[in-house]
């Protein structure tokens, strides 16, 4: 090839754009596969859904609401937004929504990230770090838990010149532990204020114990801090597909730039006002999952199952090797688990009737030993 010959991109039939050569190292999101036929009803208990249908109110919104779906939602949803506002007292510039909480992690790494930059969290946690990570060109710094339990300690010193972003899923998922309060407040004392620190609290609202952390009135105090929450889980509308942010106007301006426009559909927004307006209906059907939570728990422990405490809306069961082999027995019983290779079980809490089950398969299944 001469010094003025160019190399000449393939054109042609046979030719294809080619992808984003990081997106080799994005990890796909592999939906759970189709289990073995089981004998009876299956139970989901695999998503972390709530395993309560909508609220008749809420039903009858979504009817009323299914209408008007030939029309666009509004670029944002204001009236979500402004309700939200007065809900937590605080100003609607300091909100964003996003379809689920991943929608605005998607936000948060076009606002924020640039190819290089350092992203620390720990793990095992929320699947979609190191997808978001990558997906921005940034480099995961990945944190081992101890014991269950963010290390908040080593995630402080992970945190270096190139760190840009802190990702902190409390209570953690798929662990179900969480580090309160006050352990939480001294860990972002020691993170530099030019570190963005996205707290992750889409279980806040089965949290129980006195020294859980209120990420909506840290934020008020921190401008590098963003609380994420979520109405897929206690609201039971994760179909719907609503998250939302808190955070300083700054960063909150910048995440709504980046915001798909309409992200948040007519029917969405609807349905998640009339969850806010019913709550206390809501949270009721919440303190169930919580009393099955507890109940399911100490009966699991009484067979010798390892349970961790828990405080969201499903279990982790440490089963190590024996993860894969303890799922699939109990999916030919209709029950439908997360199982993380090598590591455990994660367990949606479901109906009585699931968790019944769930304990009869237990008890017929050798523990995995510690």
């Amino acid at each position: 090839m001469s010094p003025t010959t160019t190399a000449q991109t393939p054109t042609g039939p046979g030719a294809a754009p080619a992808p984003r050569p990081v997106l080799a190292g994005i990890p796909a999101y592999v939906p759970k596969p189709p289990a073995p036929p089981a004998e009876g009803p299956s139970h989901r208990l695999f998503l972390n859904e709530n395993p309560y249908p909508p609220l008749p109110s809420v039903a009858e919104t979504l009817a009323r609401a299914a209408t008007e779906a030939h029309l666009y939602p509004t670029i944002q949803p204001e009236r979500l937004t402004h309700a939200l506002a007065r809900r937590l007292d605080v100003p609607p510039a300091h909100l964003v929504t996003g379809p689920g909480s991943v929608g605005i992690y998607q936000q948060i790494g076009q606002a924020l990230l640039e190819p290089g930059d350092e992203v620390v969290y720990a793990w095992t946690s929320f699947e979609a770090y190191p997808i978001v990570t990558r997906m921005a060109g940034a480099v995961p710094v990945e944190v081992p838990l101890a014991g269950g339990v963010h290390d908040l300690d080593a995630m402080a010193a992970a945190i270096g010149p190139r760190t840009r972003a802190v990702l902190l899923c409390e209570p953690n998922n798929p662990t179900g532990t969480a580090v309160g309060a006050a352990r939480l407040e001294r860990f972002l004392d020691r993170v530099p204020g030019d570190v963005l620190v996205v707290l992750d609290e889409a279980y806040f609202e089965f949290h129980r114990s006195p020294d859980a952390a209120d990420g909506v009135a840290l934020y008020r105090e921190r401008p590098n801090l963003v609380t994420l929450r979520t109405f897929s889980k206690a609201y039971g509308l994760a179909g719907m597909r609503v998250g939302y942010a808190v955070a300083q106007a700054p960063i909150a301006e910048a995440l709504r730039k980046c915001a798909v426009p309409c992200g948040v559909g007519r029917l969405a927004e609807e349905a998640a006002l009339t969850a806010l307006e019913v709550e206390g209906e809501l949270l009721e059907r919440v303190e169930r999952i919580v009393a099955e939570r507890e109940r399911t728990r100490e009966a699991l422990l009484g067979l010798g199952w390892e349970v961790l405490p828990s405080e969201t809306n499903f279990l982790w069961l440490p089963a190590g090797r024996d993860a894969e082999r303890v799922a699939a027995g109990w999916e030919r019983r209709g029950l439908l688990v997360r199982a993380f290779p090598d590591e455990g079980l994660r367990v949606t809490v479901g109906t009585p009737e699931a968790n019944d089950l769930l304990l009869t398969a237990a008890k017929e299944t050798v523990p995995p030993a510690r």
